[in-house]
């Protein structure tokens, strides 16, 4: 069973069709929409502040989610995948975005919808990420602007893909 846990009085909000691995961990005050899935060793921490997580986001294996006591909750839009042990930590993510493996998104920054922060890169503290973009690097810096292939091809594919396996796990 995954870890869910009532902290300061207030519990995960996880609808039915959401698909949590048995050792994710989810606390305090998270809100999830619909078709979202957190995976395997996955932590989402709403202890200190809010996260709030739209609709088909999807949180892959060691992820972690957090914010910043009385300073930085966070908040991810819909269509979002967070890849395998990133960071997202105090900072708001729109719709339609690809966060890279292994990448960090710092308090304060905002990553507009239409967007990939690629694998390792570094999203320093009140960074905006300009809205059909790629960032990548440490720190991270715009390296060019997002295609519409890429875009249907890798965040919509992406997102889709783990709704799928979510399904999977659910027979």
């Amino acid at each position: 069973m995954p870890v869910i846990k009532q902290v300061r009085g207030k519990l995960p909000n996880i609808p039915d069709d959401c698909f949590i691995a048995e050792n994710a961990t989810i606390v305090g005050e998270v809100t999830m929409g619909n078709q979202c899935s957190v995976w395997f060793s996955a932590v989402v921490r709403g202890d200190v502040n809010f996260i709030k997580i739209g609709n088909k986001v999807n949180i892959q294996d060691g992820a972690v989610i957090h914010g910043t006591y009385q300073k930085a909750g966070t908040t991810i839009g819909n269509n979002v995948s967070i890849g395998h042990n990133a960071l997202v930590h105090g900072c708001t993510i729109h719709d339609n975005v690809l966060v890279g493996m292994g990448s960090i998104i710092m308090d304060g920054a905002v990553v507009q919808s239409n967007s990939i922060i690629a694998a390792g890169a570094v999203i320093t503290q009140n960074t905006k990420v300009e809205s059909g973009s790629i960032y990548a690097g440490v720190p991270a810096k715009k390296v060019k602007n997002i295609s519409k292939e890429l875009l249907s091809g890798e965040i919509n594919r992406i997102s889709e893909a783990y709704i799928k396996y979510s399904s999977w796990f659910k027979e």
